[in-house]
């Protein structure tokens, strides 16, 4: 028996052929025959979302007017034919310059176009070499962050699986919970639960101080070696992809040894009451000044936050993103809920001086009756050891 090196897809042949048919629309629309997707150093959803391919180290889509004049350019050489199995799309190599082959392509198909679109973080030398080149360049950006906003059914199904393993990995830290366990080492028993399930990466950021004299109010992007004490507060941010871009993400609150004292028994009581009423609200039609103004519980009880209230998932950090009420007034994303889109509530209750703070959230789905939970782990400010 041969053994077959190509995964189980996560995606639909007609899913994939939906979501490149809606891209060419865009294109059309733009009146543009060509387009350039990139990606780099595991960045660039697009090119995922395109083709079935995670970006490794680099590379760029040229799409064109029809799905056979598509093609994926990858770095590095070795990385080609693992791509060429999960790809949707054929794939070549980059060759030495990706924006160089890009334009080669182009020219072999009837010379550069007058207008090319471009989608992802393209660098400056390769923005360059394009302009040199083509006369204009049209930012799809927009366009593509409007098409990931809300969901398809299959996507749904796969932000599910994601947050299943991440309720997993949330419960894998709830139980490694104990004196002396360093910060590095709950990340490792994390790690190992999701990785040995199939998961993939997103991010792990822990908060870790004393209840007594805290100093931490928003959980850090980096673990320390600081061993876990009796009478600490943790607060968690963990989310756990079954593809890139398609996470769940949890936060969560526990204490270690000991009950909550009355500061962060009121602190979490307010974020409670702050998910809830944003939970009520994340229905279709709801402008995002609706969800903003939730932050007002937050202030009315005399608290402030540091991490956003709000922010739309799966698929990147999409709209809307609705800052804390910590921050500086800026303006209201213009921004109105529909059913299929996909939002991460997340009250980050602060005291004013910052020294201490919870999480509570989730990630959840907009639906015609309103919000539906994703994740299952369950509610509250939960006591370990």
């Amino acid at each position: 028996m041969t053994d077959d090196p190509r995964p189980e897809p996560l995606f639909s042949a007609a899913e994939m052929h939906r979501r490149r048919d809606d891209f060419r629309a865009e294109l059309a629309r733009r009146d543009l025959s060509h387009a350039l997707v990139y990606g780099a150093n595991r960045s660039g959803s697009a090119v995922s979302w395109l083709t079935g391919w995670p970006v490794t180290r680099e590379a760029l889509l040229v799409v064109g007017p029809a799905e056979a004049d598509d093609v994926l350019l990858v770095n590095f050489y070795n990385h080609v034919p693992q791509a060429r199995r999960l790809s949707l799309v054929p794939v070549d190599w980059i060759g030495r310059n990706a924006m160089t082959t890009a334009l080669e392509r182009l020219a072999s198909a009837g010379g550069h176009p007058a207008r090319v679109g471009v989608a992802g973080p393209l660098p400056f030398g390769h923005y360059r070499t394009l302009t040199d080149q083509v006369a204009e360049v049209v930012d799809l950006n927009p366009a593509y962050t409007a098409m990931r906003l809300v969901k398809s059914e299959e996507e749904v199904a796969a932000l599910r699986k994601a947050a299943a393993l991440t309720d997993a990995t949330v419960g894998s830290l709830e139980r490694a919970l104990r004196e002396g366990v360093t910060e590095h080492e709950l990340v490792a028993e994390m790690e190992h639960t999701y990785v040995a399930a199939g998961g993939m990466h997103h991010i792990h950021y822990l908060g870790v101080t004393g209840m007594d004299n805290p100093s931490v109010g928003v959980p850090a992007q980096w673990p320390t070696a600081r061993g876990i004490r009796e009478r600490d507060v943790v607060t968690c941010e963990i989310s756990v992809a079954v593809a890139p871009e398609y996470s769940g993400q949890l936060l969560r609150t526990f204490t270690v040894g000991a009950p909550p004292t009355p500061r962060y028994a009121r602190l979490h009581e307010v974020a409670e009451e702050a998910f809830e009423t944003l939970r009520t609200r994340l229905r279709p039609g709801t402008h995002a000044r609706e969800l903003a103004a939730a932050g007002a519980v937050i202030e009315a009880a005399g608290f402030t936050a540091i991490d956003d209230l709000v922010h739309g998932f799966g698929g990147g950090y999409l709209p809307p993103v609705i800052d804390g009420p910590g921050r500086p007034p800026g303006p209201t994303p213009d921004v109105v809920l529909a059913a299929g889109m996909t939002v991460v509530v997340q009250p980050n209750v602060v005291t004013r001086d910052l020294s201490a703070g919870v999480q509570t959230g989730e990630l959840l789905l907009v639906r015609d009756h309103g919000a539906e939970r994703l994740h299952d782990y369950p509610y509250g400010l939960r006591r370990t050891g």
